[in-house]
C-alpha cells in the first residue's frame, strides 16, 4: 500500500488531545489467525462464528451454532476470549465483534488481538466500524482481485489512539450510549409501526363492523368491467403499433401508484383503445409473491394515456354509482385480503387470483352518497396517518444517525 493512502486515512486537519497520537493498526494489534480443523474432537464443540452472525455497526454476536452443528469441515480459524473478529470480505466489511468465548470463525474473518499496552479490544471493535475506516477498506477491497482487504492493508491504516485509560472510558461511554441508542431505536420502530397500523385497524373497524354486515353485496363481475392487459414479449406486425406508456406491478403499491419510473411499450391501435386508462379505473395486481395478492389502488389520470400489462386487473365500473375510492379501500382492507387469500392459487410463497376469483370478490355495497361519505373520512384518515407516519420515519432516520455521529466524536476526542 501506497504511503499516500496511509496519510490520507488519518484526516491531519483534526488536531488530537493532549496523550492521543497516530498509529497504524499493526502497532496496537495482531492477526492471530492460527487454524485449526474443527472436525477434530477438541474443536468440533466450540462455538463458530461467520460474518453473517455478526450485526452490522453493531459489535453485536448473535447466538452462535459449534462447528460441528454448522456442519464446518473446511479450515476455520482459532480465537480466544477478548479477540476482536473482523469480516474482510465485502460487502460485510463492517462487521466486527469482540468475542466472548473461545471458537472457531470463517475464514473470511480475522481474529485481532489487541497488545495490552497500546489498545483495548472494545476501543479496537468500534474504531473498525467507523466511518473512516469503513471508507478506507471499501476503497482497499475494490483494489484486490478478491473483494476483500488484505493483512498488510488491515495493519497499515492508522488511527488515533489515546492513552489506555482513556480508550477504556471512551469504550465505557460508547457501550452506554449505543444501549441508549439501541432503545430509542426499538421504540422508534414501535412508535412507526404503530403508525402504520392506524390505517388498516380504520379500514378493519369500517368493513367487518356492525353496519357493514347489513349493506347489500353483489359479486364483483356482476357489476364491474374486468380487463386483463397487454402481454409483454406477444408477436406484433411490423409497423402497426406505436410506444405508449404501460404500468408493471413494480407500479401498483397497496393504495398507491409510483410512477417513477414507467415504461413504454409497443402496442396497437385495438390495444390502446381496449386498454388505455380512464379515471376511476381500479387496479390489482394477480400476485405472485404474496404482498402481492390483489395489491392496488385507482387511477386518476396521473399520465394522459397510459395501459396496463397482463399480471395488472383494470376494474371499470359505473361511476354515477360507484365510487372507486370506496371499493378500492374495501379490497385493500383486510377484508378483501382474506378473500384474496382463501380463493387465491397457492404454491410455496407464491399466490395469484385469476379473472374468475376476482369477479366472485363479494363487493358491499351501501348507496353512493354513503360511499362517498365513507371514502372521504378513509382519505382524511390516511392522510393523517401518513403524516405520523412520516413523523416517525424522520425520528427513526435521526436515530439511526447517531451511532456515526458518536463514533466520530469519540475517536476525535470530543466524547
Amino acid at each position: 500500500m501506497s504511503e499516500k493512502s496511509v496519510r490520507d486515512t488519518r484526516s491531519p486537519e483534526n488536531s488530537l488531545p493532549d496523550g492521543w497520537r497516530w498509529v497504524p493498526l499493526g502497532h496496537v494489534c495482531s492477526i492471530v489467525a492460527r487454524q485449526v480443523n474443527p472436525r477434530q474432537p477438541e474443536y468440533a464443540e466450540l462455538p463458530h462464528v461467520s460474518p453473517e452472525d455478526i450485526e452490522s455497526g453493531r459489535c453485536v454476536l448473535r447466538p452462535l451454532k459449534t462447528a460441528q452443528e454448522d456442519g464446518m469441515v473446511s479450515g476455520k480459524y482459532l480465537f480466544e476470549e477478548g479477540d476482536v473478529l473482523y469480516s474482510k470480505l465485502r460487502p460485510y466489511l463492517r462487521k466486527v465483534a469482540v468475542a466472548n468465548c473461545r471458537g472457531v470463525c470463517s475464514a473470511d474473518m480475522y481474529p485481532l488481538r489487541p497488545k495490552p499496552d497500546f489498545a483495548i479490544a472494545e476501543y479496537l471493535a468500534w474504531l473498525l466500524v467507523g466511518d473512516e475506516f469503513t471508507r478506507y477498506a471499501e476503497a482497499e477491497s475494490r483494489r484486490a482481485r478478491m473483494p476483500k482487504i488484505n493483512r498488510d492493508q488491515l495493519l497499515a491504516w492508522k488511527a488515533a489512539f489515546p492513552p489506555i485509560e482513556e480508550q477504556r472510558r471512551i469504550a465505557a461511554m460508547l457501550r452506554e450510549q449505543m444501549a441508549a441508542v439501541d432503545r430509542a431505536r426499538v421504540a422508534g420502530e414501535a412508535r412507526l409501526e404503530a403508525a402504520k397500523a392506524l390505517s388498516t385497524a380504520y379500514l378493519r373497524s369500517l368493513f367487518e363492523g356492525r353496519e357493514a354486515q347489513e349493506w347489500p353485496k353483489r359479486l364483483l363481475g356482476e357489476v364491474a368491467e374486468i380487463e386483463s392487459g397487454v402481454t409483454l414479449g406477444r408477436k406484433l406486425r411490423a409497423g402497426s403499433t406505436r410506444a405508449v406508456p404501460y404500468l408493471r406491478v413494480a407500479n401498483v403499491k397497496d393504495g398507491a401508484l409510483d410512477l417513477s419510473n414507467v415504461y413504454s411499450i409497443e402496442a396497437t391501435t385495438a390495444e390502446i383503445g381496449r386498454l388505455v386508462l380512464k379515471r376511476g379505473d381500479l387496479l390489482l395486481t394477480e400476485g405472485g409473491d404474496r404482498d402481492k395478492l390483489g395489491r392496488g389502488t385507482f387511477w386518476e389520470e396521473q399520465l394522459p394515456e397510459c395501459i396496463h400489462q397482463n399480471h395488472i386487473f383494470r376494474v371499470r365500473f359505473d361511476l354515477t354509482n360507484f365510487s372507486s375510492e370506496f371499493v378500492s379501500a374495501q379490497i385493500g382492507s383486510r377484508y378483501g385480503k382474506a378473500y384474496f387469500l382463501a380463493h387465491a392459487k397457492q404454491t410455496t410463497g407464491i399466490a395469484t387470483i385469476n379473472r374468475k376469483v376476482l369477479s366472485g370478490f363479494p363487493l358491499m355495497l351501501p348507496p353512493l352518497r354513503e360511499q362517498q361519505r365513507i371514502a372521504a373520512i378513509v382519505r382524511e384518515r390516511v392522510d393523517r396517518a401518513g403524516g405520523v407516519c412520516a413523523a416517525a420515519e424522520a425520528e427513526l432516520a435521526a436515530i439511526n444517525a447517531l451511532p456515526a455521529a458518536l463514533l466520530r466524536r469519540a475517536f476525535s476526542g470530543a466524547l
